[in-house]
């Protein structure tokens, strides 16, 4: 059964909270370009993480309104990574034009953000569809549901 909406939107955030905190928290001091003090840079890329998650769940409503258009309702497991790239680029698109960059003060630097959005991106991407399935095996069945 195919993920119902609730179900990927969960799945979206759970990761998120999850998946992405740990992989935020080892990458941010690594990230290019990042120069203020180390807890500037987590607050940064935390507030990045953030704005990934409430942008996502914009992104999973226009997903399942295109996925009507599709014979069995769903994306093949591919078009769930290449995602990244128009939902990478809206949102450093609205972080440069300012739109939500006010919250995100200082904005990081395309490097930092492009290096910290692609690898929480794949890491997500590749729990979500390995390991994921494993502990969680009744989310396929249930359709995504938690409750």
């Amino acid at each position: 059964m195919v993920p119902t909406l609730i179900g990927r939107i969960q799945t979206r955030l759970f990761l998120l909270a999850t998946v992405g905190v740990v992989i935020t928290v080892l990458i941010v001091p690594v990230l290019p370009g990042l120069s203020g003090p180390l807890s500037q840079d987590y607050r940064v890329g935390f507030l990045v993480l953030a704005a990934v998650a409430v942008l996502g769940v914009v992104w999973e409503l226009v997903y399942h309104f295109l996925m009507q258009f599709r014979w069995e309702k769903d994306w093949p497991t591919l078009f769930g990574l290449v995602t990244l790239v128009p939902e990478g680029l809206l949102l450093f698109f609205l972080l440069r034009s300012g739109a939500i960059g006010s919250l995100i003060d200082p904005v990081p630097p395309a490097a930092a953000f492009w290096t910290q959005f692609v690898v929480v991106w794949i890491c997500v991407w590749l729990v979500a569809n390995g390991p994921m399935r494993v502990p969680f095996v009744r989310w396929r069945f249930r359709g995504g549901r938690v409750l």
